[in-house]
């Protein structure tokens, strides 16, 4: 039996498959992306030359920094397109996948949590209150398995 809420936040943890730094491939655009960190911080540019900087990063730690960098400036309409594109990178993990797609599966109905301090926004800001929108998207990626029948 599932847990009423499975918290995540590090790839190494049991459930680290979650993370958008977890080392599933996606595909997308015509291009091979090593992470969904990758594609979500390339995709915060309009310059070409930049987003291949990030999805060429070496690690998606890499690929945060350089999308965190103000140097280049993000995309005016960043803030009301992001929650779309993480879905639709989360979209292309859980069905490029198949294991990760009966891992989510299996999580049954459980509350999906990104635990964490350091974001309020994606994660659940360390003491509950954050939005949580990573694993919101997580629960509504695992319905739309459902309702596909995925393995």
């Amino acid at each position: 039996m599932a847990p009423d809420v499975i918290h995540f936040y590090s790839v190494t943890d049991e459930h680290g498959w979650c993370s958008n730094f977890a080392p599933y491939p996606i595909r997308l655009g015509g291009r091979t992306w090593p992470t969904t960190e990758h594609y979500f911080q390339a995709r915060k540019f309009e310059d070409p030359r930049h987003q291949e900087a990030v999805r060429r990063a070496r690690t998606p730690l890499l690929a945060a920094r350089l999308g965190r960098d103000r140097r280049h400036k993000p995309r005016r309409d960043w803030e009301s397109i992001k929650v779309a594109v993480m879905r639709e990178a989360l979209r292309a993990k859980f069905t490029q996948h198949e294991e990760l797609a009966r891992r989510l599966l299996a999580t049954g109905e459980a509350r999906l949590v990104e635990h964490t301090e350091h974001d309020d926004f994606w994660g659940d800001g360390g003491d509950g209150r954050g939005k949580n929108m990573l694993g919101r998207l997580l629960m509504e990626v695992r319905q739309a398995l459902r309702l596909q029948g995925a393995p």
